[in-house]
């Protein structure tokens, strides 16, 4: 049985009782995730951007991912490209990133970041191993701090739903014909949704084609001990 649930609350109330949980933060930051875990970068997952997060990486010898645009790694997906093989980064993040210390917190479940870019290897590598995956789509954020649920998002949980091939509550379903009805229209839509036009009206196309790719990436990004690897080896 796979289900989906939307955020922070989602993920909490859901967790406990699941075999694995899926993290989905497309834009953007699963897609930093899985650009930097592909070229062999541990990324260490962050909920604040302020001097916890310097005093973090220091501690553990890494890399503190900067704003967008600034020189260096960022969230900018983008940044990434140029890091190499055994790098350490902290990737601060108040979506993606706080949902994935919360799940790792909240629950003995492996947790994994995963959305189109490596949802069928993620779905390959879950497959016959858990019989009970939470789907938790990050969202955005309004301005006072409340959820605001993402097509992104929604069309990345319905991407893993569809590549996991398990039986899926109702919110799964619905995730997996949406996912269905628009994937050959991925880039297009994506480009068009509201998180996506924002990037695009910052100045950051790149960021919005890397992560519009389907099933382009063989990495299978699982936290352990609180740095993502790559568990596909």
């Amino acid at each position: 049985m796979v289900r989906v649930e939307w955020g922070e609350a989602g993920g909490c109330h859901l967790a406990p009782f699941a075999d694995a949980v899926v993290i989905v933060d497309v834009l953007s930051f699963c897609t930093c995730v899985d650009v930097g875990v592909g070229r062999g970068v541990a990324v260490l997952p962050f909920r604040w951007r302020d001097g916890r997060a310097e005093a973090f990486a220091q501690a553990r010898g890494a890399l503190l991912a900067g704003k967008r645009g600034e020189d260096g790694p960022s969230l900018s997906p983008a940044s990434l490209l140029s890091l190499t093989t055994g790098t350490r980064l902290v990737l601060p993040s108040p979506n993606g990133g706080a949902l994935c210390v919360l799940a790792g917190e909240g629950t003995r479940a492996p947790v994994f970041a995963a959305f189109r870019r490596q949802a069928a290897a993620v779905g390959a590598h879950l497959r016959g191993r858990f019989e009970r995956v939470l789907v938790v789509p990050a969202g955005e954020r309004w301005p006072d701090s409340s959820l605001r649920p993402a097509l992104e998002d929604a069309l990345g949980a319905g991407a893993v739903v569809d590549a996991l091939d398990l039986t899926g509550s109702p919110e799964a379903e619905g995730g997996r014909a949406t996912f269905r009805a628009l994937r050959d229209r991925l880039p297009e839509v994506l480009r068009a949704c509201t998180s996506g036009r924002e990037l695009l009206e910052r100045g950051f196309p790149g960021d919005v084609e890397l992560a519009a790719e389907l099933n382009v990436s063989a990495a299978v990004p699982q936290l352990v001990d609180g740095v993502f690897v790559n568990a596909a080896g």
